[in-house]
């Protein structure tokens, strides 16, 4: 059944930051206070929800409702069919947002660091818009997780005519090497898997010397490793970032 915006509740994505609860916006708090529904992402279903402990750890989920919902992790390519199973999770997803939704209920959907930057909000909201095209939405920015390990390392991601790239590093293409030579910073996203091949690759480059790792950025075991390879053989955790950077301030 097609419904109005005006008969709907409303659905709010809400960037909460790269993992330290402090770092979410006085905005994302005010919304998950509100809200009383919570749809949180996991990618496993007897898993855990990374969004879900970062967001309790500033507002309870006494009284609410939490629905968690199960997000396969593979690799998208946009033009592309995804997975079977992927797909399925987000039609699933959508369905149980959707039927809080249809009884005008406000919906939050927090999301890791900030839902523009490879947030799986956004497909869920493509898959709610094909069900309900008119279906009210609010989009919250969020602290990105490479803006929390460039002030960690107390570094600027770009400054003056720098160009600054982001990439997925799980994906296996001849653009990183182009990006790598051509781009003077890179943020290097997903890429807890891809140390090896990465090293290897900026090694070839002459990058390595270039590159910092930040491991669960801002949290209470957070490692920081200035010689990349010193992380080799570690099983690093998600919450990985790898930082290029090529040029240094003159004096």
């Amino acid at each position: 059944m097609r419904m109005t915006a005006a008969q709907m509740g409303r659905l709010y994505i809400v960037g909460i930051g790269p993992g330290d609860p402090e770092l979410m916006t006085c905005k994302a708090v005010r919304i998950l206070e509100q809200a009383r529904v919570w749809a949180v992402p996991k990618a496993k279903e007897e898993g855990m929800s990374s969004a879900l402990q970062i967001a309790r750890a500033m507002v309870a989920t006494d009284g609410k409702t939490v629905l968690e919902l199960c997000f396969p992790m593979k690799k998208i390519r946009l033009g592309q069919q995804p997975a079977p199973d992927v797909a399925q999770g987000w039609q699933e997803a959508a369905q149980a947002v959707l039927a809080h939704l249809e009884q005008g209920q406000d919906v939050a959907f927090p999301t890791l660091g900030d839902p523009a930057i490879y947030s799986t909000a956004f497909y869920l909201l493509h898959t709610l818009r094909e069900l309900q095209p008119s279906l009210p939405v609010t989009v919250v920015p969020g602290i990105t997780a490479m803006s929390a390990c460039a002030a960690q390392v107390i570094s600027p991601l770009g400054l003056g005519d720098d160009v600054v790239t982001v990439v997925p590093a799980a994906f296996d293409d001849e653009r990183l090497r182009d990006i790598l030579l051509t781009a003077d910073a890179v943020v290097l996203m997903k890429m807890f898997r891809q140390l090896p091949r990465l090293i290897s690759l900026l090694d070839e480059l002459g990058l390595t010397d270039k590159a910092v790792l930040v491991e669960r950025c801002g949290l209470d075991d957070q490692h920081i490793y200035t010689d990349i390879r010193l992380a080799l053989g570690r099983e690093l955790h998600y919450f990985s970032t790898l930082i290029v950077r090529k040029k240094q301030i003159s004096h």
